[in-house]
């Protein structure tokens, strides 16, 4: 039998344990908190940056990057404004980047819906050159693209928008593709029975189920053709039809570069997409939250 103090001394050690336990705990959550923090400043830094020395003469930009202003000025954003032409090149933008998700969106999703739902040959060999394409980088392909297209006439924004089609539907149908597998194909079958044609069954059953990773499609290809550079640069000749990032463009000439005015201009050029995140960030949540479920 045990003694009392056999069992003091043993509630004393589990006490320590505990003790040391609550420790290391409080100890890891310190260092996770301290590596967090560093981990959002690093990714913060680029933004401070620009927004910082978007406010600065260029004589200051270049003396003290880091640094606060020593005096606050706006004449960068107005001069910025006026050399975007930031309404009308913010307009072309919206366009272009909203007709091409719309189109994406659509035709992706009835592409990935079929390829899934036929099970043959040759849907899965659809589908791998649809992954296949993936691989292709862009500037394999940019030349005899954009000869072909000129031959068609079709150096404008409609050609603009068809091309992105091109480029982006490859990544668009294999995400639809992967969370088409978690719908079941009863739903067609009833569909179906019930009278609906192909497109009813699509447009009517399929579609709305489909809304989380349509949400996150429109999501990426919104974020990557807003931002696109290298592609309007060769289909767009004309100055009235550029888009923002054509447009800031101009701030970088032969011999000079006006980094004050560019800095202005790339927060006027990120305002909208940020806008377009905080009106969208309940749905981003919860197309992240039901994809991870699927």
């Amino acid at each position: 039998m045990r003694t009392n103090e056999t069992v003091t001394t043993e509630k004393i050690t589990e006490t320590e344990v505990s003790v040391k336990v609550k420790h290391t705990i409080s100890a890891k959550k310190i260092v996770s908190i301290i590596l967090s923090a560093l981990l959002g400043l690093l990714f913060l830094s680029p933004f401070y940056i620009i927004i910082v020395n978007s406010f600065k003469t260029k004589k200051e930009l270049f003396s003290s990057t880091l640094a606060f202003p020593l005096k606050w000025t706006t004449e960068n954003y107005s001069q910025a404004y006026d050399r975007l032409d930031f309404f009308t090149s913010l307009g072309h933008s919206m366009i272009i980047t909203f007709f091409s998700v719309i189109i994406i969106v659509v035709f992706s999703s009835m592409a990935a819906w079929m390829l899934e739902r036929t099970k043959s040959k040759l849907s899965g060999f659809i589908f791998m050159l649809f992954i296949a394409s993936m691989i292709v980088p862009f500037q394999a392909v940019m030349l005899p693209l954009i000869r072909l297209m000129g031959k068609l006439n079709l150096l404008n924004v409609p050609g603009l928008i068809v091309m992105y089609l091109g480029f982006f539907c490859s990544l668009s149908i294999f995400l639809y593709h992967g969370f088409l597998k978690s719908i079941p194909k009863e739903l067609d079958e009833a569909a179906m029975i019930d009278g609906c044609s192909k497109l009813q069954t699509f447009w009517l059953i399929i579609f709305p189920l489909l809304k989380p990773i349509s949400i996150t499609v429109a999501i990426l290809n919104t974020v990557a053709i807003w931002n696109d550079y290298l592609l309007p640069s060769l289909v767009i000749n004309n100055p009235d039809t550029m888009t923002i990032p054509l447009k800031t463009f101009f701030f970088f000439g032969e011999y000079t570069k006006q980094w004050n005015l560019a800095l202005a201009g790339l927060v006027l050029d990120v305002i909208p997409v940020i806008i377009f995140y905080f009106l969208a960030q309940k749905h981003i949540i919860k197309s992240v939250t039901a994809g991870s479920i699927k």
